[in-house]
């Protein structure tokens, strides 16, 4: 199996505090999700993520496809970082990295996202012709979702800061 890798950051002009009420509830992830996936949790979920908490989902990578997605909440270290691992679904292996960090003009948010597409030569076919310009999208959706709900940093402060 291939092993990709996917990174993206984005600054927020939140407090980091805010931002991580915000990521480590996953009741938030729907806000930040294309529509078209149909993206549904089907588990009860607290408020917060800890570790060893378990993920049920629907999704809808591909229309009309729709598959069960389970994933693990396996590391916690508030409010810098947390990591969800796949434990069934669409992926032979997906291990996804969110990190904050406190920058001045908000909070930076990155995402390190490792993953393996199953069925070999298929796969990697399936990667190049439509699995990374989805997760590509899926990220820019994100970046774009974020922006209609905390803005975008002032660029004054940018600019002092350099």
């Amino acid at each position: 199996m291939k092993l990709y890798s996917f990174k993206t950051q984005q600054i927020i002009p939140i407090p980091i505090e805010e931002a991580w009420d915000f990521f480590s509830s996953p009741h938030n992830l729907s806000r930040i999700t294309p529509e078209h996936m149909n993206f549904r949790i089907l588990s009860e979920i607290p408020p917060k993520v800890y570790p060893g908490m378990i993920i049920t989902y629907k999704v809808t990578p591909v229309a009309p496809f729709t598959t069960g997605w389970v994933t693990e909440i396996t590391q916690v270290n508030t409010p810098q970082f947390f990591i969800d691992e796949q434990r069934f679904g669409p992926y032979a292996f997906w291990h996804h990295q969110h990190h904050f960090k406190e920058v001045p003009q908000g909070t930076e948010v990155m995402d390190l996202v490792h993953y393996g597409i199953p069925g070999g030569f298929i796969g990697r076919f399936a990667h190049w012709l439509f699995v990374k310009r989805q997760l590509n999208a899926i990220f820019e959706y994100r970046e774009a979702a974020l922006i209609n709900l905390f803005g975008t940093p002032d660029l004054k402060t940018e600019i002092a800061q350099a």
